[in-house]
């Protein structure tokens, strides 16, 4: 069992940066993926990016170039440095975990891109 908790979620004017961070914490095993996925309004979830505990990253084609996604394996935690923002970046942003085949979700953070 994996708890995730959100922090960093905010109101930014587009073209500002925020930065994201999820902390895990229970039972951690050694392979494992961290990745953030977003929900907007009338729209389905969708993966936005991931890292995996050996530090290969994969990024949704709306994201790549301006959001990162970074790891600290001594912390148990995972960031999504979020820049050049847009206001079709807006919506509630969820901290994964993978291992083993289980999935562990934060309760998300929202995230509002307007001027």
């Amino acid at each position: 069992q994996v708890q995730l908790v959100e922090s960093g979620g905010g109101f930014v004017q587009p073209g500002g940066s925020l930065r994201l961070s999820c902390a895990a914490s229970g039972t951690i095993f050694t392979i494992n993926t961290m990745a953030w996925y977003r929900q907007a309004p009338g729209k389905q979830r969708e993966s936005v990016a991931a890292i995996t505990s050996g530090g290969s990253t994969n990024y949704a084609d709306s994201v790549k170039g301006r959001f990162t996604i970074s790891r600290d394996n001594a912390k148990n935690m995972v960031y999504l440095q979020m820049n050049s923002l847009k206001a079709e970046d807006t919506a509630v942003y969820y901290c994964n975990f993978i291992q083993y085949g289980r999935r562990s979700w934060g309760q998300g953070t929202q995230v509002t891109v307007s001027s």
